[in-house]
């Protein structure tokens, strides 16, 4: 079975950064873009931030400048930082990743479980 397990979340004073980390687990046979999506309470999941298999990223403008993607291909992980989080970043935060696994001719996207920020004083 592939998982998808998110780490990282937590509570944050305005100002302060938290670092997301997400390992892809199972017979994976190779994974191409990874990303970050939140969704907030009574609001749709929106992406937060993606990048290629390549290394290309790409990020919400309500993100840019003060989040980062990476990835670590050699540990199926990305990796979010989040720095100068504000009141409104507030979300569960979910990893997605479109992996070929072992078995299948094609290529899916999976979900992570979901990894609470809360960003408060």
């Amino acid at each position: 079975q592939v998982q998808l397990v998110e780490s990282g979340g937590g509570l944050v004073q305005p100002g302060g950064s938290l670092r997301l980390s997400c390992e892809a687990s199972g017979s994976i046979l190779s994974i191409n873009a990874m990303a970050w999506y939140r969704q907030a309470p009574g609001k749709q999941r929106d992406m937060v931030a993606r990048v290629s298999s390549g290394g290309s990223t790409n990020y919400a403008n309500s993100v840019k400048g003060r989040f980062t993607i990476s990835r670590v291909n050699a540990k199926n992980t990305v990796v979010l930082q989040m720095n100068s989080l504000k009141p409104e970043d507030t979300a569960v935060y979910y990893c997605n990743a479109d992996l070929l696994v072992a078995g299948s001719f094609a290529q899916f996207t999976y979900w992570g479980q979901g990894t609470q920020v809360t960003v408060s004083s």
